[in-house]
């Protein structure tokens, strides 16, 4: 018997990607998924010749060994991502779909797969992906009005915040909870209508943390931008990455970082490239050892403090014009 195995990043656009894939095609699966910055994830997977195995929203470079494993066994894989992907397998057993462009993201790259079956749920990861100018064009082809689009912005936006955290205990869900609270509704617009009881506890749960937000201590200032950091606190770990994203919405020719003191010493990074000039943040974490992401958004897992001022200098020399 063929089984399936759904591996995806637990964000907004990991999620809602997966969501589109499954409602056009209802399947019973084993979700494989984590925080945020949990991405070396096809390490946990169990599979034998013939099952199908999808991929979402994770680096295919930082999971190439067990990739390879996977289609030395027969094992089909469906790839979608928008991260670095380094060199990519050519193998019959391996469907990818892989952009990294700075202006989309797999939620994208999957209603494009699915002639927009479910454009809302792209829409709505977009927004919380932080793509707002992808966002606001394919709203405004689908006709939706400014209240929807706001309601599609705060929903995304809530989403990707949930999946924030050092580990899924820091979360209010845990994403493959998420997830099947959220296949219930073909169009989130529904659920928001409805009022749903998951809508309105994801809302208010952002807002208390990103009130919480605006006691961070900026550590560093310069010509490149700021950088901040957050206590080691839960809600700190959730807030951290979409916090940045409001930083950097809110100056767009700034680079900014967020750093997140970590229980064990040491900080969770979150690294925004400036809006208006979007690259780079890939470059400049995967100078570290649990650094990667894309050229807009970016993180380093665990920085030690013994590298802190090297990663202060080095976001100065990223950009410094």
């Amino acid at each position: 018997m063929q089984n399936y195995i759904d591996v995806f990043n637990g964000d907004a656009d990991g999620i809602c990607a997966l969501l589109q894939l499954r409602l056009a095609n209802p399947q019973t699966s084993t979700l494989v998924t984590g925080v945020k910055r949990d991405i070396k994830l096809l390490e946990r997977v169990q599979a034998k010749a013939g099952d199908k195995v999808t991929v979402l929203d994770v680096s295919m470079d930082k999971n190439k060994t067990p990739l390879l494993a996977l289609l030395e066994q027969q094992v089909e894989v469906f790839y979608c991502d928008h991260h670095f992907a380094g060199e990519i397998p050519q193998n019959d057993q391996l469907e990818s779909l892989i952009d990294t462009a700075a202006d989309t993201c797999t939620s994208l790259l999957i209603n494009q797969y699915l002639n927009g079956q479910f454009v809302n749920w792209a829409i709505a990861a977009a927004y919380g992906d932080n793509m707002l100018v992808a966002a606001e064009k394919l709203a405004d082809e689908q006709g939706l009005t400014a209240e929807q689009k706001a309601q599609l912005k705060a929903l995304g936006i809530a989403i990707n915040y949930n999946g924030y955290g050092a580990t899924v205990a820091d979360l209010h869900y845990a994403p493959d909870q998420l997830f099947k609270l959220l296949l219930a509704y073909s169009d989130p617009l529904e659920m928001i209508s409805e009022q749903a009881d998951i809508y309105t506890k994801l809302i208010a749960n952002y807002q208390a943390d990103m009130q919480q937000a605006e006691q961070a201590k900026l550590l560093h200032q310069s010509a490149a931008g700021k950088i901040f950091v957050l206590p080691n606190q839960a809600w700190a770990r959730r807030v951290s990455g979409v916090w940045g994203n409001d930083l950097a919405n809110r100056a767009p020719v700034d680079a900014h970082a967020v750093l997140t003191e970590l229980p064990q010493g040491g900080y969770l990074v979150s690294v925004r490239a400036p809006k208006e000039n979007a690259f780079g943040a890939d470059e400049l974490c995967m100078k570290f050892a649990t650094g990667g992401g894309r050229k807009a958004a970016a993180g380093i897992n665990e920085l030690p403090e013994s590298e802190l001022s090297r990663f202060i200098a080095e976001f100065d020399q990223q950009y410094t014009v």
